[in-house]
């Protein structure tokens, strides 16, 4: 079986006290996750906590089962799906369970790779960036309301850093009873580097600045994790901030059972 070389870090930054994100690392089922809660009174922590930990674990037992169909794709596209669909309830049904979980949610990015591709699901603005012979790549789009603005042409990429709604998302898991997340491939590159990562990093670093630190401390993934942080923070820090990254080695295989 072969190993996906992997590293993350998470920090509350330094405006918040308390940390609201999430994220697992599975090398050897080649699975990443992020999370960024939302709501009050510890609320975002647990949605975000158990968006991860319901992911992982439907992830985890149904990857290793043999495909149901001869679709190449279908396999980890319906797995991903369902375990959205599986975490999304969970939170929804956890909200109503107290009056301060009321309207708790989470954003969430989830990757899967399997041999020479990967599968990434994402509901909300935590994201998911490809790293590749020295040039950053943004794959997920935003699920927000300042994205929304972006796409109609009715704002500038520059005033959308600013905007005061840029935090505003117009997706989240939890939030309804159901929610729809998007789900892509990518074709992998062994030495393609994927980043995840909560909007605490993306808010305060542009896509310059990550690919800047990407070219100059990449080929050791838990030293670029950390100086990201430390950046962001170095600029106010004003939300928590979680970097995970994935090194693409040869063509992954996943163990069978």
């Amino acid at each position: 079986m072969n190993q996906m070389e992997m590293a993350g870090h998470t920090d509350p930054g330094v405006a918040r006290d308390r940390n609201e994100d999430a994220y697992l690392l599975v090398p050897s089922n080649g699975i990443a996750i992020l999370a960024d809660g939302m709501g009050g009174h510890l609320a975002g922590e647990i949605a975000s906590a158990m968006a991860v930990d319901i992911i992982a674990r439907h992830l985890n037992a149904v990857l290793r089962q043999p495909p149901a169909s001869t679709d190449d794709d279908a396999h980890e596209v319906l797995a991903l799906r369902a375990a959205i669909h599986e975490a999304n309830h969970a939170v929804f049904e956890a909200s109503r369970s107290k009056p301060e979980y009321n309207g708790m949610g989470t954003t969430v990015v989830v990757v899967v790779f399997q041999a020479n591709k990967l599968y990434v699901a994402h509901v909300g603005d935590s994201r998911l960036y490809r790293f590749r012979q020295g040039q950053l790549k943004q794959i997920t789009e935003d699920h927000s309301m300042v994205q929304e603005l972006l796409n109609r042409g009715l704002i500038t990429p520059e005033e959308a850093r600013v905007s005061a709604n840029k935090n505003l998302v117009t997706r989240a898991l939890g939030v309804d009873l159901s929610v729809k997340a998007d789900i892509n491939s990518d074709n992998v590159i062994k030495g393609d580097i994927y980043l995840l990562c909560s909007d605490g990093l993306s808010d305060v670093l542009m896509d310059a600045d990550i690919e800047r630190v990407m070219q100059q401390y990449s080929k050791n993934l838990e030293e670029t994790s950390q100086l990201m942080i430390k950046e962001a923070n170095a600029r106010g820090g004003p939300d928590n901030i979680t970097v995970a990254l994935v090194r693409a080695g040869k063509r992954f295989a996943r163990q069978k059972k």
